[in-house]
């Protein structure tokens, strides 16, 4: 029996749909039944074998709808195999050590999600910046003087290899393994 499995996400301006596509792919291709959706557009779980859940990250944490909508759903969660990632910029630093080092305090920004729902595996992604579509003037001009200062350069930084490994992985650890 195929497995069905929801890959839901929250987006700021749109690479964590990008990134959510990419892995419901990659599942698909390892033989389950993949549904991709907005969280916003995400009522009730029930019908799903496994969950993978992901956020784009602002000030430091998933959105707050993403971690509401986890609240929410935590029961739920809690009854079927969950992973979770988040797309963010700070994976996209031009300084690769200042990236590196960052790893373990991004990885970190998962924990509130982690503490509502264990997770079987956690992705975390770098993003895309276009500063044409960051919604706050304050952001968008802290972005602008962080292009010119060289922290980040304007461009699309998903690592669409890792994302479909860890699609990949998500396969063996949300499917039933053949006996």
């Amino acid at each position: 029996m195929p497995t069905h499995i929801l890959v839901t996400y929250a987006s700021c301006t749109g690479s964590t749909v990008g990134v959510a596509d990419a892995i419901g792919r990659a599942l698909t291709e390892h033989g389950a039944i993949v549904e991709v959706r907005p969280m916003a557009q995400v009522a009730g779980i029930p019908a799903y074998d496994a969950v993978v859940a992901g956020s784009a990250i602002q000030g430091k944490a998933w959105l707050p709808e993403a971690t509401a909508w986890v609240r929410s759903h935590q029961t739920d969660l809690r009854q079927k195999p969950f992973a979770a990632f988040l797309v963010c910029l700070t994976l996209a630093m031009k300084n690769k050590a200042q990236v590196e080092q960052a790893r373990p305090m991004v990885a970190d920004w998962m924990s509130p999600v982690r503490a509502l729902v264990p997770t079987r595996s956690e992705g975390c992604f770098p993003g895309v910046l276009d500063l044409a579509k960051i919604p706050s003037w304050r952001d968008r001009m802290g972005f602008r003087i962080s292009t010119l200062m060289g922290v980040w350069d304007e461009g699309d930084f998903r690592d669409w290899d890792a994302i479909q490994a860890w699609g990949g992985e998500l396969a063996d650890l949300l499917l039933p393994q053949p006996v």
